[in-house]
């Protein structure tokens, strides 16, 4: 393989990833159009994932249910389990980890390798060794993925995209402005849908036009972000991947749930609120973290949202005082009675526990014996539901309720 120079990074992409893991136990899936998705009946009918005969009736991700079958009257729609999809994941990453410990995973389906100081371990052909790696996940998980090679992390997860399912993409020094810069300026990694527009504005429509672009033009109508992407065009990346397990500090903790039904009346919003308190605040004591400010986001039945946040009173990772500054931010911003479809609670400007701790003694907090009281019988609570199952305690208020909040932790 010629020149790939200083690193040798792959991106492997898992396909279809929760639609194969339903393919491996139930196998009949193969022959059908398949998609994973949300629970139509309590309003999450969002395609997940599909497999490939559903894509050639063009069923996408996170369209709706019903959009997918009007294009494709035969779906065969799948609810999801998401403990064998995480199951499948650690496989398939234990696959890799024995290739090298510089394994970064990039949600749930894809990992960053690198493989530049073990390559010479495996034969030295960093194209066999992807294809060697491919072949394993297929015939020992019985998933398919795709590899994207080159020198930096932003081509090879662009290689990864170009060739689907099962296939190896290498990115060179040589040849990328031929198989890179053709390409529309969304599909670079980290462009979105507001930063393509903006950039169309300017006329720039494809990768290449970008990296010959003016860079301090793009630097001073989009900052920071625009000097970014503009490297990124012109395979001007350096960031490494991380070794396996190796993950950036947690900033935030939210949960969010799509209603039952709308929640009308106060008693239905802290049903709601109690739920995704719960969790955020179970989430929060597991990753040894206290949050400062907590932000709650309303959808209504139009689809419109919006964001308040407050500072908590003092740094916590307790149910109630989430509740109570949840429900405190919804009064304020919300009229009582008009209909919500969605809520959603994250915590964030997050302080390890040790030093939440310290902080402490900064705030006007006279009832910080009590907060230590409330931690304590929190973290029993976990210990209880780590062995006996996340709902062996819940709230009383969230008993038997009809707006679709149970008292499992989940994460959707």
């Amino acid at each position: 393989m010629t020149n790939l120079q200083n690193r040798i990074i792959y991106h492997c992409d898992c396909n279809g990833f929760f639609a194969s893991v339903e393919e491996v136990f139930r196998p009949e899936y193969k022959k059908v159009p398949m998609a994973v998705a949300g629970d139509p009946e309590t309003r999450r009918g969002i395609i997940l994932a599909k497999n490939e005969l559903a894509k050639k009736y063009n069923v996408k991700t996170a369209e709706t249910i019903w959009q997918a079958k009007k294009k494709c009257p035969g779906l065969i729609i799948c609810k999801p389990r998401y403990k064998a999809y995480n199951e499948f994941c650690e496989r398939v990453n234990a696959i890799y980890g024995e290739y090298t410990d510089l394994v970064e995973r990039f949600g749930v389906d894809e990992s960053f390798l690198d493989v530049t100081n073990s390559l010479h371990c495996f034969g030295g052909d960093p194209l066999a060794l992807a294809n060697e790696i491919k072949e394993r996940i297929k015939t020992e998980i019985g998933v398919t993925i795709s590899i994207g090679i080159s020198w930096n992390k932003i081509f090879a997860k662009l290689g990864s995209d170009l060739k689907k399912p099962d296939a190896v993409t290498v990115i060179t020094k040589e040849n990328y402005k031929q198989v890179v810069w053709q390409l529309p300026v969304s599909d670079l990694l980290f462009i979105g849908r507001n930063t393509t527009q903006a950039l169309n504005s300017f006329g720039i429509r494809t990768i290449g036009e970008l990296a010959n672009f003016d860079e301090e033009f793009l630097a001073k109508k989009l900052g920071k972000a625009g000097r970014q992407i503009y490297k990124f065009a012109n395979g001007q990346d350096d960031s490494p991947v991380k070794l396996d397990g190796e993950y950036e500090p947690v900033k935030s903790v939210g949960k969010g749930l799509t209603f039952k039904r709308d929640l009308i009346t106060e008693r239905d919003i802290k049903t709601g609120i109690t739920v995704l308190a719960d969790s955020v605040a179970a989430r929060l004591r597991a990753a040894k973290m206290k949050c400062t400010t907590i932000q709650v986001s309303i959808k209504d039945v139009e689809f419109k949202s919006i964001q308040r946040q407050k500072q908590a009173p003092v740094p916590t990772n307790v149910t109630t005082e989430i509740f109570n500054t949840a429900l405190k931010i919804i009064k304020e911003a919300w009229s009582i009675g008009k209909p919500i479809r969605a809520i959603t609670i994250t915590a964030s400007n997050l302080l390890p526990e040790n030093m939440a701790t310290v902080q402490l003694s900064f705030f006007e907090a006279p009832a910080s014996a009590d907060n230590t009281k409330a931690e304590n019988v929190e973290k029993a609570v976990d210990a209880i539901r780590k062995k006996h199952g996340k709902g062996s305690i819940t709230h009383a208020s969230t008993v038997n309720n009809d707006i679709g909040a149970g008292g499992s932790h989940k994460e959707e």
